[in-house]
């Protein structure tokens, strides 16, 4: 049997997360004011980076942010006016120069007030203001600028909100901005959320619940350490928390209250025309490490929100931008296409699965098609086994087939059944569910197993079924129950033959098992011990010491004390055959009670019949329960 998939441990977790120093929360904790604008409860950590240790991912821990001015407090920020912000800049200016003249160094303090100038600006296009401030920006203060500015991108819709943000962009790195790797990444995750976000059926309030729902499920699935899975998932519900607020307000920047606006196919050009001219001026400023891990960051929430997805949302204009994104994250250099697309198939993400199969044809890269089935099977994603065989050309029904028959998933084995088997693999796999003893699977698969394969392989069947039983040995009772080869001659005949192997490869337990009860030696023993009943039950009735005076009983009842046991043995065992030793039995209970001789060939039911026969009609069960 095939070892069982299982993916590793490290898969269990985006890296970003497993890496996660988990004394400092992945974002700070966010309040929302009344334009649903993110603030932070310490303002003293909006502009901090974090790294944690081991973590090659670093995020900043600012939201977007809310400027102070208390004219902006009605409503959106896009619509505040520029004199205000440009005396405000000059006011800035001059501040942060000591009594000398000369540049004093910046306070998070300072930093935060510049951040809220440098956002506020930004939304409301004041591209003037904003590159003044640039200039007034330490390193650390750039660094965020850049984040803030490059997640814009995802929301621009005109060429000249285009122009004005990638101008920001060149100038901010112009300036020194540096973290390139923090900035791709934060991007490429906002970027995946906002995609996500703009199918029809998931309102941005849904999509909180829903997240959380799928992330908590996702970490269940998981095996590791219960603190530190704790951990992973409240560092990724807070950031994604972060996210989800962030295109709330750009929703209502653009007039959409509760909804994130389908952006059109020129837009959406846009959007990722600005993303491109980043990477270009980042350079070999960014590593294939960078382009693999915001690839990385790039699919998790898809992960997370696939299964909310409008039918075929894979395939409509919603996607384009993400398409876009993971295309030139794979031209960056980003190698885990095939990690992520495996990640994406155990989880039954099914419209990831179906992105990055594009993405992997259009870049000429190799995806493992028939692992990912195996993982999807495994976990009974039957929508993304579908994707997989009809767009993915998956072939290999064997391994998963046979896994799940072992496991016992009806849905599963019935799928790949209707997909159409070899075969081989229908023997296999009630090989499969006969050694696992998952006796409803094995009663499925068997009558579509062709008669002439079983009768080819009965005997390697039983053994192997035999060998790998685990101490239940229910599974070939069942196929010989039954009479798996349609014929009970044939297959006592089967029986009879493991029972008397010589083979030391044949498992001791099922070589007992047959010969105690289903081997020509059971038969006899069987015979023999119903004749030493018989005699038993004769002397009572003629010589016991009893009372009641048992032999001056109605016939019907002495036949009920002598025979009800294995009357009811029998429909205990149930099946199309019974066990040798039960047909021996019977065939001597039927001898006696016929007063004549019975073929020994007879079978187990036409001997149950006779039986049936002379018991008193109320001992009788229903006819159809044999």
């Amino acid at each position: 049997m095939e070892e069982e998939i299982v993916p590793s441990e490290q898969s269990e977790l985006l890296h970003f997360v497993n890496g996660s120093n988990s004394e400092d929360p992945l974002c700070a904790e966010m309040e929302t004011d009344g334009n649903g604008i993110g603030n932070a409860k310490d303002d003293g950590e909006l502009f901090s980076s974090e790294k944690g240790e081991g973590s090659n991912v670093v995020f900043s821990r600012e939201a977007p942010l809310m400027n102070k001015d208390p004219r902006m407090s009605g409503g959106c920020s896009c619509s505040v006016r520029k004199p205000k912000s440009r005396t405000s800049a000059a006011d800035f200016d001059i501040y942060k120069k000591d009594k000398n003249g000369h540049d004093k160094k910046f306070s998070r303090q300072d930093r935060i007030e510049l951040g809220r100038m440098f956002q506020s600006a930004l939304n409301s296009h004041d591209w003037e203001l904003a590159e003044s401030l640039i200039l007034l920006a330490d390193p650390q203060t750039l660094n965020d600028a850049l984040c803030i500015t490059l997640d814009s991108i995802w929301f621009l819709s005109t060429q000249q909100e285009l122009h004005g943000i990638t101008g920001l962009i060149k100038k901010i790195i112009a300036n020194g901005a540096y973290d390139f790797t923090r900035a791709a990444l934060r991007t490429s995750f906002l970027a995946s959320c906002v995609s996500a976000c703009q199918s029809r059926t998931m309102s941005l309030a849904d999509t909180v619940t829903i997240m959380a729902q799928r992330l908590h499920e996702r970490l269940q699935e998981c095996n590791g350490d219960e603190v530190l899975k704790a951990e992973a998932g409240a560092k990724v519900q807070k950031f994604t928390e972060w996210a989800l607020k962030c295109i709330g307000f750009h929703s209502r920047c653009q007039g959409s209250r509760d909804r994130v606006s389908h952006g059109s196919a020129v837009e959406i050009q846009l959007q990722l025309s600005a993303f491109k001219t980043f990477l270009d001026l980042a350079g070999n400023q960014l590593t294939g490490k960078d382009f693999t891990e915001a690839f990385d960051a790039a699919c998790f929430p898809l992960t997370l929100f696939s299964s909310s997805f409008d039918p075929g949302w894979a395939s409509g204009l919603s996607v384009t931008a993400i398409q876009g994104l993971l295309g030139m994250l794979v031209e960056g250099g980003a190698d885990n296409v095939n990690q992520c697309f495996l990640e994406a198939s155990r989880f039954g993400s099914t419209e990831l699965v179906r992105i990055l199969l594009q993405i992997a044809q259009r870049n000429s890269l190799d995806v493992d098609v028939d692992l990912a089935l195996g993982f999807a099977s495994h976990y009974c994603k039957i929508g993304t086994m579908e994707c997989l065989v009809e767009e993915g050309n998956a072939i290999a029904f064997l391994g998963p087939l046979m896994r799940a028959a072992e496991r016992g998933c009806m849905q599963v084995v019935q799928w790949f059944v209707q997909r159409g088997c070899r075969d081989m693999e229908l023997c296999l796999a009630l090989t499969a569910a006969t050694s696992s003893s998952q006796v409803g699977i094995a009663a499925y698969l068997l009558p579509h197993v062709p008669q002439h394969v079983l009768a080819a392989l009965s005997i390697e069947i039983l053994k192997a079924a035999g060998e790998r039983s685990g101490g239940s040995l229910d599974g070939v009772a069942f196929l010989l129950r039954s009479d798996f080869l349609g014929d009970p001659a044939a297959t006592y005949a089967v029986a009879d033959n493991i029972a008397r192997s010589e083979d030391e490869a044949v498992a001791p337990d099922l070589k007992a098992f047959l010969r105690e009860h289903w081997s020509e030696a059971a038969f006899l023993d069987g015979l023999r011990c119903e004749q030493d009943h018989y005699v038993n039950v004769m002397r009572i009735l003629n010589w016991g010491g009893s009372p009641m005076c048992l032999r001056d009983l109605p016939g019907p009842l002495k036949v009920a004390i002598t025979y009800l046991p294995l009357y009811r043995e029998c429909l205990k065992a149930g099946g199309r055959l019974f066990s040798q030793r039960l047909r021996g039995q019977l065939l001597e209970a039927a001898r006696r009670l016929g007063g004549g001789p019975v073929d020994e060939a007879s079978q187990g039911r036409e001997l149950l019949a006779v039986l049936e026969h002379h018991l008193p009609p109320f001992l009788l069960a229903a006819p159809n329960v044999a």
